[in-house]
């Protein structure tokens, strides 16, 4: 089959429509309505995100949506980027809504006098955006215009830039391995227009190819596409079906804390200032999604699966022992629902292949007299097994 045919197959706004994840409205184009399974998604991603970062050492913040125009001019995106951006106007002040999160971070490390001891100070953020895209460009969950970046902003002391690489380069690899995803790695220069010193610059993309050196990385340079206050290594996945897809990015940033004029003291009591480093590893909430549903085609792994397990009674007689199991797996925090419909079996177990439900449970009478269910998971294979055994696997499985 052509990589055409299969990506047509897995496209994202099919499967996002057939699974009930999503959709799009005229009444908000660009920004997505999330539905109930999609959202269960959403939330696992989120929750994942939040335990390997605690583990890592980061403290989670959030920052307002909308900060007054002054602060936009200050970081240097109203020069940049002013055209990306959405405007309103409040008590005669000109607002912006924040395309990135970065300024609202140095405003909170910047809250309090901050001393060496201190750093690296990590802070992590599922950070609500806006940015102005065409129409024309405008695609499902991979283009949108309101999306929700999983940031991160370390302010280090110069002797702590590569240990942190380092550590954010083992964070990335945590997460895209938990997916399944080979990656490849790209270090993208100054790009034509940009903030700050050549000096700061050849500076910050030494720091950076160093680390990736170092790591004995595989990695290609990519001329010209730095962010326009500092260099970055950007992570391009590769998905089932060998597409590649760029979403994680980490950039060095030597121009954000002169422009805040951020300061710590040093152990020589003197005023110091931090380096800044950029990152983001789903990049968006909204895109990594969409490349996971194409990944998957929509065939999530149990752990992520908005419906984990649905139980079909065979007829209405078994309803009531449907019901049970349905209680007990739902005690164990498993996902499940219950088709009760006065339907025939084999149409209620299409129903749920369309679905895409990981694992089914038929209860008829014979199950019924031996406290079982008949088991069958996407591939068609099934078993009938005691119904205790069966929500020790399922544990087992989620971990």
């Amino acid at each position: 089959m052509s990589v055409q045919f299969e990506a047509e197959k897995r496209n994202h706004r099919k499967l996002g429509a057939q699974l009930e994840l999503f959709m799009s409205m005229e009444e908000a184009p660009g920004m997505p309505f999330f539905l109930p399974k999609g959202m269960v998604i959403r939330n696992e991603l989120e929750r994942f995100w939040k335990e390997e970062h605690r583990k890592a050492g980061y403290e989670e913040i959030k920052t307002p949506v909308m900060m007054k125009q002054e602060l936009w001019e200050q970081s240097g995106h109203w020069l940049h980027y002013h055209e990306n951006m959405y405007f309103s106007n409040l008590d005669d002040q000109s607002y912006a809504i924040k395309p990135m999160n970065c300024p609202g971070a140095v405003l909170i490390y910047k809250s309090k006098r901050r001393s060496y001891r201190e750093l690296p100070i990590r802070y992590g953020e599922l950070g609500l955006v806006h940015r102005h895209e065409f129409s024309g460009s405008l695609s499902g969950l991979l283009r949108v215009r309101s999306f929700t970046q999983d940031d991160a902003h370390l302010f280090v002391l110069e002797n702590q830039v590569q240990s942190e690489l380092n550590n954010v380069l083992d964070l990335i690899d945590v997460f895209y391995s938990k997916f399944g995803f080979q990656y490849k790695i790209e270090l993208s220069t100054r790009p034509d227009e940009y903030m700050g010193s050549i000096e700061m610059w050849n500076k910050a993309e030494e720091d950076l190819e160093k680390v990736l050196q170092d790591r004995k990385a595989d990695y290609q340079i990519n001329e010209g596409d730095g962010a326009f206050y500092g260099p970055k290594i950007d992570f391009h996945l590769v998905d089932s079906i060998g597409r590649s897809w760029q979403c994680g990015t980490v950039q060095l940033d030597f121009q954000m804390p002169e422009k805040f004029n951020c300061e710590y003291i040093g152990e020589d009591n003197k005023v110091r200032r931090p380096i800044m480093i950029h990152r983001a590893i789903y990049g968006s909430i909204e895109r990594f999604m969409a490349i996971l549903i194409e990944h998957y085609e929509g065939n999530f792994p149990l752990w992520l699966a908005p419906v984990q397990i649905k139980v079909l009674p065979i007829s209405q007689e078994q309803v009531e022992y449907a019901l049970k199991v349905k209680r007990l797996l739902e005690d164990k925090g498993i996902r499940v629902e219950i088709d009760d419909r006065n339907e025939k079996i084999g149409y209620k177990i299409r129903q749920a292949q369309m679905e895409k439900v990981p694992h089914v449970m038929v209860v008829g009478n014979k199950e019924i007299e031996g406290g079982n269910v008949s088991l069958r998971n996407r591939e068609g294979k099934s078993e009938v097994i005691n119904v205790e055994k069966a929500i020790q696997s399922f544990m087992k499985e989620l971990g």
